[in-house]
């Protein structure tokens, strides 16, 4: 079972995939190239998943070195789930790879992180009426502070023990 971490830089990526891994990091520049990529484990309701943190992307229609290895990983590693991880002050700008996954028919969950923040700046997200628009799971976080992580991690388990067990 693997995971792969998608998303914008500075949305947060990383965090999150400190959260979900613990202190298992192994960080490799991906074969060939300089771009890093970031690869643990986590146990997640019982089960093992490898969790990779893929470069920075804006467009599953790649035009930087890193957008090319991220969407590598995501079409050969063929990830049970993408986390695309978006920064929820600019959702209506990130939103668009998040269709890109959904049109390539990748199973993907949003992840509607930096959520205090946009609240601060009175951003109200309805995520129950964005889930049901988009058919994927949305879930709201704040990776720096752990809020919702344990919602994410059950939405996880949940659609693993769905599709595969």
């Amino acid at each position: 079972m693997k995971i792969a971490l998608v998303g914008s830089p500075n949305v947060g990526k990383s965090v999150m995939f400190n959260n979900l891994t613990g202190k298992y990091v192994n960080v490799s520049n991906y074969p060939g190239t300089t771009v890093e990529v970031s690869r643990g484990k986590a146990r997640i309701g019982g089960i093992d998943f490898e969790v990779v943190d893929t470069p920075g992307m804006y467009s599953f229609l790649p035009i930087t070195e890193e957008e090319r290895i991220a969407r590598k990983i995501i079409l050969d590693e063929n990830p049970t789930i993408i986390l695309h991880i978006v920064d929820a002050k600019n959702l209506e700008r990130m939103i668009p790879l998040t269709f890109q996954l959904l049109e390539a028919r990748l199973p993907a969950i949003l992840v509607l992180n930096i959520m205090d923040e946009a609240e601060k700046l009175g951003i109200k997200i309805n995520s129950k009426i964005l889930e049901k628009e988009l058919g994927i799971p949305v879930i709201e976080t704040v990776s720096t502070t752990g809020r919702g992580i344990d919602i994410l991690k059950g939405k996880i388990e949940e659609y693993v023990r769905k599709k595969f067990i």
